[in-house]
């Protein structure tokens, strides 16, 4: 049977979901496994409060324990219900706020985060303490736009080239970008401001794509067998 990651939007955003799917595109190839995309209907438009972030745990609990696959990314970059869903199965479980903090220190010392709100930074820095990095940490700018705008292919784009320099000037080597919602401008926040712009989801599917050919126990498959 052919190999699964299954990345969950914990939203129910339908434009945040195709977001995560075409920043992930790329990463599908012959040999690795397949890349589904779906998201929580019963989820919150956004991810916004810790009550949005308690509140999806079980749901994605439930949908891990249907939804069976060899590893499963948890799309939302406040990594919600990652402990809850971890206990649901066997199968490794990634949260791409982790993740990208990672991709970003193997770039530079400091990295800064275009946050979604600025409600997000007290979920974001709980996240960044259980990794010991705060001090890593080169600032945090919320962008305080709505989901719907945020997945515009133009709406938000000044406000975001805006923010990635501000974090550079700041001492950032790396500016990850802090919602699943602003995958579709990580080239464009790029080109902004001059450092490397790490992608969480992206971030994350490098790291399970790890982790699920590394469970074949060395046979690496290139091509369809």
């Amino acid at each position: 049977m052919a190999e699964r990651i299954l990345l969950i939007n914990p939203n129910s955003s339908v434009s945040c979901t195709e977001g995560i799917a075409t920043a992930i595109a790329p990463f599908a190839a012959p040999g690795l496994p397949r890349l589904d995309v779906t998201r929580l209907v019963e989820g919150p438009p956004a991810i916004v409060t810790w009550r949005d972030w308690y509140g999806v745990a079980e749901p994605l609990c439930r949908m891990v324990e249907r939804e069976k696959a060899d590893a499963y990314i948890l799309a939302c970059v406040s990594d919600p219900g990652l402990e809850a869903v971890r206990t649901a199965t066997t199968a490794p479980v990634f949260g791409p706020l982790r993740c990208a903090v990672a991709a970003a220190m193997m770039r530079g010392e400091r990295f800064g985060i275009i946050a979604f709100t600025d409600k997000s930074k007290p979920r974001q820095r709980r996240a960044l303490q259980s990794m010991g990095v705060e001090d890593r940490l080169a600032g945090v700018i919320p962008l305080n736009l709505d989901m719907e705008v945020l997945t515009d292919p133009v709406a938000p784009r000044a406000r975001l080239a805006e923010a990635a320099k501000e974090l550079v000037a700041m001492g950032a080597e790396s500016v990850i970008l802090g919602c699943a919602g602003m995958a579709g401008h990580r080239d464009f926040a790029e080109d902004a401001c001059g450092v490397p712009v790490i992608e969480p989801c992206q971030a994350a599917v490098t790291q399970a794509i790890l982790a699920v050919v590394a469970a074949r126990g060395g046979r690496m498959r290139l091509a369809a067998e």
